[in-house]
């Protein structure tokens, strides 16, 4: 038996000599098999995935090892190449397939969109002319509208994305790849996408290096900004409020409303690294970051077994945009006696900045456990289970005290919270006791217009251009409905009628409204001074002349608007605000209601019971409609293109008729300079407009 191990080791081709010894010695298999495990000179490596399979002209198994263990000199010697069978997800090929065949064969009915704009249709397939537009507006992000995913005649691909969002999306990242590979091959290989199979196999890091290695070299140079093609879903039937999420909803795909208060800067989130072993030098690409800084188990080289020292190579590492932005329950939907929930929202690539501060908004993602949210924003900080020995026995105190007091209790070191990943943002423009609702219809060649993605407009542009932009977003229908409002008899009375139906009368109170709605138009002189266009109101008036229901009305009508109270709001409230950021611990600025209000109406109720030292600060914001700030080493000026609607009582409570209006109402010369119009509102002892008040109630 030592003659046959000699013969194999010393022999250039040892399967001919290890199938001599068989016949010159007559031996069964399994003593053989049993010896030649034991002339392997290195242990067993961990097992790894690849992207290979077992060859049947290889040899069984087990001559499969011994060739890999250094038997065969030929065959590399590399433990990380085995061929080992790697794992197929058949449910996600096949949901990865039919999504596929969804989106290239998709035809929308037209009656339904919007008309066709001016350019011409590329494409009666919907999906496919969305991905022509992608190459025309420079874009990399698809969106698909889950109403034709739920209007097919079989709802399993719905069901499928909307229950396992998450574990799905890499094969629908495949498959919209495949798409644009097919139909934008040109653009697909400007933005070549890195590694796309390495997270759709779930093989570990090691494993895959040699794979991603050699995909390295159809890369483009420009990699650190190349595009990620993204996924976008949107128009789900069923929209989520805040307190309604538990860990039940992780990895679906759910839309959730909320009042977004504070955003972060847009910061480069590293996506795709790559790192360099600073033993060995060996270069792995494309580390797939999971929502912390994710660095590889070990080195793929057989000799090294470095798992600690590596060098990141920024070069060759893939950066997308990254954005963290806060938002709040609506307050029609928080319960009685509840303090408003908030949940961190992130968002990437395309979608940042889409979110504006005081905007209510509908998300689109899925729930997702991050540890430390706070923390995701710095690079290179990994948030990490610490084990405490401060209060460790020693000597004869093995057993201990046990735990002392309730803050001994749960995993104090880490600790986990929900935070919602986005993958679409739209406005929310329901009014409160409403539904939510997106609203986004149209047709592929415009759907990238309506949904905000072409270059922003210009305040000082002519309205043409927004106007077309507006008209784009809407459905045939609507259209329609505009056209025949436009030119019917009477418009001016009836948009006047329709302001506030539930208040009696006061019809030059709502034709004031309805000029603040409407707005003038912001002028700016050849000297370069700009003058507003906004309109300032001011009612006074008796108690219970509904003055409030009036500012409540246009809060609730008006997307962008905000509703304050003029004893709880101070000045700082009502501007804008230096708090300390807990992420970075500088100080930044926090939008007070007038910034919140921007290009909307900030409503301010009870202005007669402000301090005196609270309305100085909304001087300038009333007629330069700008903020200054000089603090904390923060010099800034915010925009506050905003109306106010104010509503004061008259001193002592009831309208002096005998004096004057100065003399009726407690402001300054200054602050009442810069309301435009003035209303005042009388109750008066008349038995015929009580009856009629009393019959419209």
């Amino acid at each position: 038996m030592a003659a046959i191990v000699d013969r194999i080791l010393s022999s250039d081709n040892p399967d001919l000599d290890l199938a001599a010894g068989r016949r010159s010695n007559g031996a069964s298999n399994q003593p053989n098999r049993r010896n030649r495990q034991r002339s392997s000179p290195r242990p067993y490596g961990p097992p790894s995935e690849s992207n290979g399979a077992l060859s049947d002209a290889e040899g069984f198994p087990d001559d499969e090892v011994v060739g890999v263990r250094g038997t065969d000199r030929n065959r590399p010697r590399d433990p990380m190449q085995r061929q080992v069978p790697k794992v197929v997800d058949l449910v996600g090929e096949k949901v990865a397939e039919e999504f596929e065949n969804f989106m290239e064969n998709f035809i929308e009915d037209i009656t339904l969109s919007g008309a066709p704009p001016s350019s011409a249709v590329t494409s009666d397939k919907y999906y496919i002319a969305q991905i022509h537009g992608l190459r025309i507006y420079n874009l990399s992000t698809l969106y698909v509208d889950f109403q034709h995913l739920m209007s097919l005649p079989n709802d399993t691909l719905a069901n499928a994305i909307a229950n396992d969002y998450y574990r799905y999306l890499p094969f629908l990242t495949r498959a919209r790849h495949n798409l644009i590979a097919k139909h934008e091959p040109r653009y697909f290989k400007e933005h070549r996408q890195p590694a796309s199979s390495s997270s759709q196999t779930g093989s570990s890091v090691t494993g895959n290096a040699t794979s991603q290695a050699e995909s390295m070299g159809g890369k483009t140079t420009n990699q650190q900004t190349d595009k990620l093609f993204t996924l976008a879903f949107y128009n789900l039937p069923l929209i989520s409020r805040v307190r309604q999420l538990r860990t039940d909803s992780i990895g679906k795909l759910l839309s959730i409303s909320g009042t977004v208060t504070r955003t972060s800067e847009v910061r480069p989130e590293l996506y795709l690294a790559t790192f360099i072993c600073e033993a060995c030098r060996n270069v792995i690409p494309n580390v797939e970051q999971t929502f912390r800084y994710t660095e590889p188990t070990q080195c793929p080289n057989a000799t090294c077994g470095n798992r600690q020292g590596w060098r990141l190579d920024i070069r060759q590492s893939t950066f997308v945009d990254w954005q963290k932005v806060r938002i709040q329950e609506n307050s029609s939907e928080i319960p009685t006696g509840s303090m408003p929930r908030t949940m961190d929202v992130i968002l990437r690539g395309e979608i940042v900045d889409r979110a504006k501060a005081g905007e209510k908004c509908v998300f689109t993602g899925t729930l997702i456990v991050v540890p430390d949210v706070s923390q995701l924003g710095l690079p290179g900080v990994r948030p990490e289970a610490t084990r405490d020995n401060r209060n460790t026995p020693r000597g004869a105190e093995a057993g201990g005290s046990g735990v002392t007091g309730l803050k001994a209790l749960g995993v104090r070191d880490l600790t986990y919270r929900m935070a919602f990943l986005a993958c679409m943002v739209t406005p929310d423009t329901s009014t409160p006791g409403q539904a939510a609702n997106q609203q986004m219809n149209g047709q592929a060649n415009n759907i990238l217009a309506s949904l905000n993605q072409t270059a922003t407009l210009d305040a000082h542009d002519g309205g043409d251009q927004a106007q077309d932009a507006y008209l784009q977003s809407l459905t045939t229908a609507e259209i329609e409905d505009l056209k025949q409002m436009v030119h019917s008899d009477h418009i001016y009375s009836r948009l006047v009628n329709s302001l506030a139906p539930m208040v009696y009368g006061h019809e030059i109170v709502k034709k004031g409204l309805l000029l603040q709605l409407m707005g003038g138009v912001t002028k700016v002189t050849p000297e370069g001074m700009q003058l507003r266009g906004d309109i300032n109101i001011c009612i006074v008036g008796d108690p219970s002349t509904s003055k409030s229901q009036f500012l409540k009305y246009i809060t609730s009508f008006l997307p962008r608007a905000v509703y304050t109270s003029g004893k709880a709001s101070s000045a700082a409230g009502l501007t804008a605000a230096v708090v300390k950021d807990e992420e970075t611990g500088e100080f930044t600025i926090e939008a007070g209601a007038l910034m919140l209000a921007d290009n909307g109406i900030c409503a301010i109720d009870e202005f007669d019971k402000m301090d005196i030292q609270d309305q100085v600060a909304i001087h300038e914001a009333m007629e330069q409609q700008t903020i200054s700030i000089a603090k904390a080493g923060i010099q800034a000026t915010l925009n506050a293109r905003t109306s106010i609607l104010a509503a004061a009582n008259p001193v002592g409570g009831r309208y002096n008729r005998k004096t004057t209006l100065r003399a009726n109402i407690n402001m300054s010369a200054p602050i009442m300079s810069r309301f435009d119009l003035f209303f005042v509102i009388l109750d008066e002892c008349n038995e015929s407009v009580d009856r009629h008040l009393a019959e419209h109630i």
